[in-house]
């Protein structure tokens, strides 16, 4: 295995920015400091003026394999997440067949060690009748990153929606449950109310229909049955204002037994962006008005929310609504189906650590709370073993920018295989230059090595 020696880099970690040199053995992080000399063989890699940061790691994705491969695969997605600095994964279980079974677990598991460009771990599905299945995830906690619950339904077959199931899952399962908190009965009479007083429906309605309300009355329960059991509750893509009542900053995040996630596309666009984007931002849950994403920040910068990462979603241009046109500008298809048929999701792992450092440019938000929220904090609330930091002795999943670099996002340079994001055209002030997995050099400087593969991720529980 090639090791390096990565030389006057800025080294981003732990709340601090220091220029030293950071030597890469065996895939792990060998020795930190100034001056190294590294006594074997290295390749050497000048970082001065640029800045090194812990791999991003993104609780939330959605590769689509197995099932659903005409829009996203574990190989293409995992190398869109490694050249946007995503060095880990863990991934949801609503594909075709859904996760179910500790079976069906780990047939994705034995595609992620064949395909998968960064480290991986995925989530074990749950229904309203497979609670046995979900509660021999216990016997596995080491190596599986959690249960999920849909307690709306984003997807179809996945709503668990019966308080019994619920009562059994948070009062038996010793990994952590992390949960979509979406009330479907609140969802399902917004929805014939505006569709009764309108007729046509529209995008813009999408925040009308899945509400603050019904965000807040799912958490709300999720929290409740989380504190009958004193179980570990992780909830997922928190996009209202309100919700953020729920939660605590009062106590060091590893001490948090409920923890709570905001997704990129809540902290960047608001309702008044469907207007010019419409079905292109469709997502469960909606993003909403803009006071919501105004509150969003707040609590991601005084540590009520916990993480950041993507809820990565993607869908074919066709599912979306639109084509392509010859100058590669995106338009609606005619005859489409309009909102109703249109998606719901959206594609952003490639893209969502540039996000962040756009918004560490425009003075919202420093480079160290980045890496917090989107390395250190993820491998702390989920206890990964020896990741998320930049620590001697720790595997190398290493991530080079250059914040002097402009990026902008064109449909040549989108490795999505849906081909397409709600960001196209944007300019980021940073280019994302080396990515390295395990110590690998997967990505570097538009140079790819794809000879070997991310690893499955282990916790330490």
């Amino acid at each position: 295995m090639q090791n390096y020696l990565i030389k006057n880099i800025t080294v981003v970690n732990e709340g601090k920015s220091v220029v030293n040199d950071v030597l890469i053995k065996d895939g792990r992080i060998e020795k930190i400091g100034p001056s190294i000399q590294p006594g074997i063989a290295v390749v050497e890699i000048n970082g001065e003026g640029k800045h090194l940061l812990p791999g991003a790691i993104d609780d939330q994705v959605h590769f689509r394999e197995p099932g659903l491969t005409h829009k996203a695969s574990i190989y293409t997605e995992s190398k869109a997440a490694v050249a946007g600095g995503v060095t880990s994964f863990m991934e949801m279980p609503n594909t075709v067949p859904p996760v179910f079974t500790q079976q069906l677990l780990e047939d994705k598991y034995k595609i992620g060690a064949s395909t998968a460009l960064a480290n991986y771990s995925f989530f074990m599905g749950t229904s309203n009748d497979n609670i046995d299945e979900v509660l021999r995830t216990n016997d596995r906690k080491k190596d599986i990153c959690g249960v999920k619950i849909f307690m709306g339904s984003s997807t179809g077959g996945l709503l668990v929606d019966n308080y019994l199931t619920l009562d059994k899952i948070f009062g038996g399962s010793e990994v952590l449950i992390a949960t979509h908190c979406e009330d479907e009965k609140i969802i399902k009479a917004n929805l014939e109310r505006i569709k009764k007083e309108k007729g046509t429906l529209e995008a813009a309605d999408h925040p009308l229909i899945r509400d603050e309300n019904g965000c807040f009355e799912s958490s709300l329960t999720a929290i409740q049955f989380a504190k009958k059991h004193n179980s570990r509750l992780h909830i997922l893509h928190i996009s209202t204002e309100k919700e953020l009542q729920l939660f605590s900053n009062m106590v060091p995040l590893d001490q948090k037994n409920i923890t709570a996630e905001v997704c990129v596309h809540h902290l960047h666009f608001t309702s008044d962006d469907y207007a010019t984007l419409g079905n292109r931002i469709k997502c469960n849950p909606a993003i909403k008005a803009p006071h919501n994403r105004t509150a969003l920040w707040q609590a991601l910068l005084d540590d009520r929310l916990d993480v950041i990462a993507t809820d990565h979603a993607p869908h074919t241009l066709e599912e979306k609504g639109y084509e392509r046109a010859a100058d590669g500008s995106l338009q609606l298809t005619s005859g489409n189906g309009g909102y109703e048929k249109s998606h719901a999701g959206l594609p952003l792992v490639q893209h969502s650590l540039l996000l962040m450092l756009h918004y560490v440019q425009q003075g919202a938000i420093s480079l160290e709370k980045v890496v917090e929220k989107m390395s250190h904090a993820v491998a702390t609330c989920f206890q990964i073993a020896d990741r998320g930091f930049i620590r001697e002795g720790y595997r190398a999943d290493l991530v080079i920018v250059d914040l002097q670099k402009p990026y902008t996002i064109t449909p040549g340079n989108i490795l999505y295989k849906c081909g397409w994001s709600p960001l196209e055209g944007f300019t980021f002030p940073a280019t994302v230059t080396n990515t390295f997995v395990n110590g690998h050099m997967v990505y570097g400087n538009g140079v790819w090595d794809e000879s070997q593969k991310g690893q499955r991720l282990s916790f330490e529980r």
